[in-house]
């Protein structure tokens, strides 16, 4: 409840304020004496002050995003030789953020065919829906052709994330989710959020800053049957080590065997490699078993569409009758919780994808967004190894892949490329290659070089 301090003058005649006009002169006397007339108390006068205190005071301030606070750092620093390399999101050779040509054609469509603004149904767009199952599974694929997929636009990856984490938690509410150790920073809290309970399986291997393979396999088996094994389809977030596909193949057979259900997150199809149909060969290996599972799409990186919000929950079922009831539920839980989704986002994709030579022309400027993040990594490796007396093996740079790569740096260190280097970066050591120029990698190798060696 809201409370108020009383400041009261006590027991005062009128006369008390009026008894010395001679300072404030004879009008002011007046007044105050009209002032008290008007008024039907005239033994007492009580000046009273409120000071609410809000309903709020047990709300604390919460911690800055540990992604997005990184930009804000950065926007702050005046240096002129900063770098902004802890949010995802590409840039050009010149560092400024990229609109593809193909995006914009297929806005002047829209516009030419004066499409409206009505709501969209609470799945989406249904040309989206088709198309972008489609483009994920192969318009080939058993599970397109038979009708298994549940397919419900929804607010980019993680949006979709979290409506299919809803329908764990109401439909599995015994199951666990199992997260890479690292992941996404994200995934934690859209689990909290929807009250799944999480736990790790290891994934980075700090001795060779590559794949613990053994470990994932350890703790993937160890898990109770019928978990959920969240993994990233391609382009892991945030070493950038992807397994082989031969280790694809062991992970899906260890997954089968302990009836474990697949749920991938799928946010840089065709950005990571340069082709559509390489990254999603993850996803493909366990929709062709026959296996029930999730994954969870977003055209943020791929297209460019960052603030259009737009991405897909496919969840592939072992009949059409079950994906008509599995689809039935999500929109189900879409309804309270944002209702339907925007439809541009949902008509550029649909453009693109579904327009043969729009599509040729997404292919061709993704080969170049992914070819130039390639050239980068390639050149801040043969920096490292010029500028490194002590002949350390970066290789590991080479070995990852799409837009992040794991550096090894600790957070002492990562602090050290900020405070002294001016490096934006998250601090488990992840850097986000698609916010750095060729002529910018000489000098971030002299920062990492600096770092690793001289902070602990």
């Amino acid at each position: 409840m809201a409370s108020s301090t009383m400041l009261s003058t006590g027991h005062c005649s009128p006369a008390a304020f009026m008894g010395k006009p001679n300072k404030l002169g004879p009008a002011a006397g007046r007044r105050g004496r009209d002032f008290f007339l008007q008024g039907k108390n005239f033994g007492r006068v009580r000046m009273t002050v409120a000071v609410n205190v809000s309903r709020f005071e047990g709300v604390s301030m919460a911690p800055p995003d540990p992604i997005l606070g990184v930009s804000e750092a950065f926007r702050a620093d005046t240096s002129d030789v900063k770098l902004n390399l802890g949010v995802g999101a590409y840039r050009t050779e010149e560092l400024q953020p990229y609109v593809l040509n193909v995006v914009k054609k297929a806005e002047n469509l829209m516009l030419e065919r004066g499409e409206n603004k009505e709501y969209l149904p609470i799945e989406g767009l249904a040309a989206f829906n088709k198309v972008t199952a489609e483009l994920l599974f192969g318009a080939d694929s058993p599970v397109i052709q038979q009708g298994r997929v549940a397919t419900v636009q929804s607010l980019s990856g993680t949006g979709s994330l979290r409506l299919a984490a809803a329908f764990i938690q109401r439909y599995f509410p015994d199951a666990k989710v199992l997260i890479s150790s690292p992941s996404w920073g994200n995934h934690k809290n859209i689990f909290n959020d929807a009250r799944v309970p999480w736990a790790e399986y290891r994934y980075y291997d700090p001795r060779t800053v590559g794949l613990d393979f053994e470990g994932m396999l350890e703790d993937i088996e160890a898990a109770q049957d019928g978990s959920f094994i969240l993994l990233h389809g391609c382009a892991h977030n945030p070493t950038g080590i992807d397994p082989t596909p031969e280790q694809w193949a062991k992970i899906a057979d260890l997954i089968e065997e302990k009836n474990h259900i697949p749920f991938f997150d799928v946010a840089y199809q065709g950005f990571a490699s340069g082709s559509l149909d390489a990254d999603a060969s993850s996803v493909r290996t366990f929709a062709s078993r026959g296996l029930e599972l999730f994954v969870a799409q977003s055209y943020s990186k791929n297209l460019g569409l960052y603030s259009e919000r737009i991405g897909a929950i496919n969840v592939v079922c072992s009949s059409p009758d079950a994906a008509a009831r599995v689809k039935s539920q999500l929109k189900r839980i879409a309804r309270p919780m944002y209702s339907n989704p925007p439809v541009h986002g949902a008509r550029i994709v649909a453009n693109v994808v579904g327009d043969p030579t729009l599509f040729n022309e997404w292919k061709q400027e993704m080969e170049l967004m992914a070819g130039r993040i390639k050239n980068v990594r390639q050149r801040l490796f043969d920096n490292l190894s010029e500028k490194d007396n002590n002949e350390k093996d970066w290789s590991f740079i080479l070995r990852q892949i799409g837009m992040f790569s794991y550096t090894g740096l600790n957070k002492a260190q990562s602090d050290n490329m900020t405070d002294k280097w001016h490096v934006y970066m998250t601090k488990d050591g992840r850097i986000s290659l698609a916010g750095l120029s060729l002529a910018k990698c000489e000098y971030l190798a002299e920062a990492i070089i600096d770092s690793f060696y001289k902070v602990s």
